[in-house]
């Protein structure tokens, strides 16, 4: 039996990586310190898992952005638009590709950003044009590869595999489909692994997460094509595929005639494939079979008990040699290390496992399941006594919540009126002009807001003081919005650290950590609250600063909340009742808020969902069920208000098309969305739909450090214009700007609320 992970956290214990990239952004640090920082945290990262007793040691895990945009780089898929790069000047062109570049003669837009599978975890989007050339570009798998072995450390490469990197792209002009350019591809993937046979690798780790979706029987076709060229080419090169997030489902069949030497399972998202595979007639006993049993994308305790029975079971049918054992998928998605939590209460801190805790997991288990397991045993006792502790736990239970719950009737997720009626309501009591400008809600997050807030935290600075300083902040950005002409305003969040880890705080049934860190996308890290026990609200949690904001203006501001999806997908989320029971609590806590928002003089609510795509399953099957549940939150959230309250919400980085008409059920009077990246293709969905709701296609992109210029804009909204009635168009950012500075932000909003206005103009004119 051997150990193994899929993948390992990448942004350092103490968020090392996160700091260096920003700091080499900045112009603060040279190339070879930032190098220097991410060979540092490969070694630590190997180091600890050879010390822990892990047998297959990943590399190429690491990535100083994303590891899709890695693999564009290592396939050489480079859009042409960022041909004026020099390419010898790697991190220059790999950082543009990923955040866009502003300097001196180039000026060159980022590539798109969307949802890593049902994670919270963004990667860029391959482009692919009908004539798309690969080449083997960038060497850093093999590069990392001898990095570990001068360490003295034999390791798995880990490779997207091809057929998911093309299913995951995107085709970028008509006539062709991107499954088309495989052969043009597998090419270059026989070069690296030619590479790879020659340094005498045992084990390549292909990462084809796509078997998780319903795939056709064209791209099955290409799987198991793909996969019988290279064990056709390179038979000394054991492959380990690896899939994750859901089962094998109908393309099991696929996958267990493969010419693999281990396949992978995702026990923890799926444990019934274990019997399907054990009894299916295509399974041949000589496969290995990679147990997933650790939860790599939460934190709570494994239950020896039950995967130890997941062992036993597989081995009646494979040798115990066959069997691997790992986590469900990579560790990316964990923080590092619960020995940094030192602050913790230690009845909830037994019930946890980060990332370092997990492999050590993954290595009991190994232990416990061999025939020599006496001196293990005790590990078994601790951990069966940690569990039960957590089931008996009354810090969990609320009587009170859960009858709320129960007594939920059917008018409590409707609004009072159809939309046509509200809006025309609302358009009497807020007479906003036509294609009105807003912002998402949060401004720069600038060093002295986090130090200010740092202070207040560590008690340096008092809560008068503290108080002081956020009414400055607040007041100076309603000045700002209302000098350069913004229709809608809002407070900018200078209060808050995090969009649901703010909340999080507020809420009974949370707890947090200092250093349980998770990467979002590139450098932004998250720090997701513990969602352990029953939620309630005690008293307001946003109302004080939201009612001073709407004081000091008769423009309209907006009320800021982060919806209950959001919060539960974002959280590391409570496992022992179901998704839907947890939600529903959440958004009984948030309507409360929403209602006392109105009442005390707040005309629009804002209530952010931008992750209610990212929780709909892999599967077509189980999305309906999701869908009713995760709809049905949101308006629970949204309906205690009278008409003439405009509920806005927002969605962010995902694809809107298969589920359009259950966003239309949400029933927001606007939705704001991301379209400037993919320059607008998301608006399609909304077009063919006909979306009966008011719309805010964003226009200006908040994770490029640029700005756009008025033509950009101009186009982008005369593209929304052309597809959607002039009277439901929002103009706004794509999302928050708490990541940017103050000087990038005042000069794209000057330019958006220009574009605006020349656009009202025109159209008024027309008329």
């Amino acid at each position: 039996m051997k150990t193994t992970i899929l993948g390992h956290p990448r942004i350092g214990r103490k968020r090392e990586l996160k700091k260096a990239c920003e700091a080499f952004w900045a112009n603060n640090i040279d190339e070879e310190s930032l190098i220097k920082t991410a060979s540092e945290i490969k070694k630590q990262n190997w180091s600890q898992q050879q010390a822990l007793g892990i047998d297959s040691i990943p590399s190429n895990d690491f990535s100083f952005y994303d590891q899709i945009l890695d693999t564009c780089l290592t396939l050489g898929c480079i859009p042409k638009r960022y041909k004026a790069i020099d390419k010898d000047n790697y991190l220059e062109l790999y950082f543009a590709m990923a955040r866009g570049l502003q300097k001196d003669h180039i000026d060159v837009t980022a590539m798109e950003m969307t949802k890593w599978f049902d994670t919270n975890y963004h990667y860029i989007v391959p482009e692919f044009e009908k004539d798309q050339n690969f080449e083997f570009f960038s060497k850093k798998i093999i590069e990392e590869y001898k990095e570990a072995l001068n360490l003295g450390i034999k390791t798995k490469p880990v490779l997207i595999g091809p057929v998911t990197f093309l299913l995951l792209g995107k085709e970028k002009e008509p006539g062709f489909h991107r499954l088309e350019l495989l052969p043009r591809l597998l090419p270059v993937y026989f070069e690296i692994l030619t590479e790879l046979d020659a340094l005498n690798i045992d084990y390549i780790q292909f990462d084809e997460p796509c078997l998780a979706l319903n795939l056709s029987i064209q791209e099955r076709d290409a799987i198991a094509s793909t996969y019988e060229q290279i064990a056709s080419q390179f038979p000394n090169i054991k492959i380990y595929l690896a899939n994750y997030f859901d089962c094998y489902g109908d393309n099991l069949d696929t996958v267990l005639q493969l010419p693999v030497d281990t396949l992978h399972l995702d026990l923890v998202r799926c444990p019934s494939q274990l019997d399907d595979i054990l009894e299916s007639k295509h399974f041949n006993p000589k496969t290995k079979l990679a147990l997933g049993l650790i939860d790599g994308r939460n934190i709570w305790k494994n239950n020896f008990e039950n995967s130890l029975k997941f062992i036993e079971k597989a081995s009646k049918k494979v040798p115990l040699k066959n069997l691997w054992i790992t986590a469900s998928c990579s560790l990316l998605h964990t923080p590092y290390d619960l020995d940094l939590e030192t602050q913790l209460s230690s009845e909830i801190k037994q019930w946890l496992a980060f990332s370092k805790q997990k492999i050590e997991e993954i290595v009991a288990l190994k232990n416990l399941s061999s025939e020599e397991n006496s001196a293990y045993l005790y590990l078994f006792e601790e951990n069966k006594l940690a569990n039960l502790n957590r089931k008996r736990s009354k810090l969990i239970h609320n009587d009170a919540v859960k009858a709320r719950i129960s007594n939920l009737k059917p008018e409590d997720s409707q609004r009072k009126s159809e939309f046509s009626l509200r809006q025309a309501k609302q358009m009497q009591s807020l007479n906003l002009p036509l294609f009105p400008t807003t912002t998402i809600g949060s401004f720069p997050q600038t060093k002295t807001v986090r130090n200010q807030r740092l202070q207040h935290k560590k008690g340096a600075l008092s809560q008068d003081a503290y108080n002081h300083f956020i009414a400055k902040e607040i007041e100076d950005s309603i000045r700002f919005q209302e000098r350069i002409g913004l229709d809608v305003l809002v407070h900018g969040e200078f209060e808050r650290n995090d969009m649901v880890e703010y909340f999080g705080e507020k809420l009974n049934g949370f707890t947090f950590s200092n250093y349980g860190w998770v990467q979002s996308y590139g450098s932004r890290c998250v720090k997701p609250p513990i969602l352990f026990g029953d939620v309630s609200r005690e008293k307001p949690m946003t109302v004080d600063w939201s009612k001073y904001a709407q004081s000091l203006t008769d423009i309209p501001v907006k009320g800021m909340l982060t919806g209950p999806v959001t919060i539960l997908q974002w959280s590391f989320v409570r496992n022992d009742q179901s998704r839907a029971t947890t939600c529903n609590q959440i958004a009984l806590a948030m309507r409360d808020e929403v209602i006392d928002l109105e009442d005390n003089g707040l005309k629009i609510i804002q209530i952010d969902e931008p992750a209610i795509r990212e929780g709909l399953p892999l599967r077509k099957e189980a999305w309906q069920n999701y869908l009713d549940w995760a709809v049905k939150a949101f308006r629970i959230s949204a309906s205690g208000v009278k008409d003439e309250t405009q509920i806005h919400t927002h969605m962010c980085y995902s694809e809107f098309n298969d589920i359009i008409s259950n966003i239309a059920d949400m029933d927001a009077d606007v939705i704001t969305i991301e379209t400037s990246r993919s320059k607008m293709e998301l608006l399609d969905a909304f077009a063919n739909f006909k979306y009966p709701n008011e719309i805010g296609p964003g226009v200006y992109d908040i994770h490029s450090p640029r700005v756009p210029s008025l033509n950009e804009i101009e186009d982008l909204l005369t593209k929304a214009k052309n597809v959607l009635p002039h009277g439901h168009i929002w103009v706004n950012p794509d999302c928050g700007l708490k990541t940017r500075d103050w000087p990038e932000t005042k000069k794209a909003l000057e330019v958006l609320v220009k574009a605006a206005k020349k656009l009202r103009k025109s159209e008024l004119e027309y008329a």
